[in-house]
């Protein structure tokens, strides 16, 4: 699996791509330009890495259970071989999860399950429940649950957390999510939102006018938010 580092120390950012980006996305988007100021001074250290949506989620091929459990091995490539090549690379003490699109939810989904691995979770124009039908986006394992799904789903595991080590860890943790106002996912975000409240994870969630799942938006969101 290729990934893309850059920046010599400081906060360590984990950045997931869009469903059909790769992990040399956020080069190509510039917001890794955009970010050259904090990367360039030492206050942050950025991993770009690949998505595997058309492994995962996308892989119509597969049938659902197949494709969560692919997920699932993809979490472990960052659990057991990317976030150990952070800590190796850099030894700044704030690990942060950011993505756009799918990739909130890859980064939501991850950070929310495993808190004590980060400090900060940035999420931008994300779908925090890929089993329910918004517009034209249809639920992603067409009517298939498992406990599986649950469990990485964060608006569907959320609820059943009742105290202790997991919701302590959360509630330690900085959480900024940004929607478009006229964005498709943006009663999902209000009920992630929600649901974080209720378990008194204090959080931040940021609306922008218009439509704003496109680059022009994150480049923005990510200057102000990370």
């Amino acid at each position: 699996m290729e990934l893309l580092i850059f920046g010599h120390a400081g906060a360590k950012v984990l950045m997931f791509p869009t469903r059909d980006g790769r992990f040399w996305e956020y080069e190509h988007l510039n917001l890794v330009g955009r970010l050259a100021d904090k990367v360039n001074a030492g206050q942050l250290q950025l991993y770009c890495i690949e998505g595997l949506a058309a492994e995962t989620f996308y892989d119509t091929g597969r049938h659902p259970a197949d494709r969560i459990r692919r997920h699932a091995a993809f979490e472990d490539y960052i659990l057991n071989e990317v976030l150990p090549l952070m800590a190796a690379t850099n030894g700044h003490d704030c690990t942060i999860a950011l993505g756009c699109s799918l990739g909130a939810f890859q980064a939501t989904s991850l950070a929310l399950r495993h808190p004590h691995l980060f400090r900060k979770l940035v999420a931008f124009s994300g779908r925090y429940d890929l089993t329910m039908k918004v517009e034209c986006f249809d639920d992603l394992f067409g009517g298939y649950y498992d406990q599986d799904i649950y469990f990485h789903t964060p608006t569907h595991f959320l609820p059943g957390l009742d105290g202790g080590w997991q919701l302590e860890q959360l509630r330690r943790m900085e959480i900024v999510m940004a929607i478009g106002k006229a964005d498709p996912f943006l009663d999902n975000n209000l009920h992630l939102s929600h649901l974080l409240g209720q378990k008194g994870v204090q959080h931040q969630l940021h609306f922008w006018d218009g439509r704003a799942h496109r680059a022009g938006a994150w480049r923005e969101m990510a200057a102000l938010y990370v």
